[in-house]
């Protein structure tokens, strides 16, 4: 599964003293969206810590702000892998008011997969691999 969609709302602890937006919890929305993509997939951030020993961590983000999201607002974080390495994901993560159909932002994430004693890369497990359908 490559593709993902989550919704959100916004509340008034998300906004700052304008009722707009935090800029910095855009990137929360967009790490509850890949939480809620790896539940999906059939694993939760706990059980990968503690019985594959392993985490997923941002390596790099780059978001590209267009509007601006506000208090009560419904959003929904479209989530899409564009690229799949060894120990690496490359996520393209749009947000979106689906009342309207306006792009909040965008962002490019990237994701390692790393060691949960010493937070080396190591490769991303089988099992985590063949739930990923590649992009064509």
């Amino acid at each position: 599964m490559t593709d993902f969609s989550f919704p959100v709302r916004v509340y008034y602890e998300d906004t700052d003293a304008g009722g707009v937006v935090y800029h910095a919890n855009y990137l929360r929305f967009m790490e509850r969206a890949r939480t809620e993509w790896l539940r999906e997939l059939g694993f939760t951030q706990r059980e990968l810590r503690e019985q594959l020993k392993l985490m997923f961590v941002v390596r790099s983000a780059h978001i590209d702000y267009r509007r601006p999201a506000l208090f009560d607002d419904e959003l929904r974080v479209d989530s899409r892998i564009h690229a799949v390495g060894r120990a690496a994901l490359h996520f393209t993560q749009d947000i979106r008011r689906p009342a309207d159909g306006g792009l909040i932002c965008e962002a490019k994430i990237g994701i390692v997969c790393v060691a949960a004693d010493n937070f080396r890369p190591i490769a991303i497990p089988d099992a985590i691999r063949d739930r990923i359908q590649p992009p064509e």
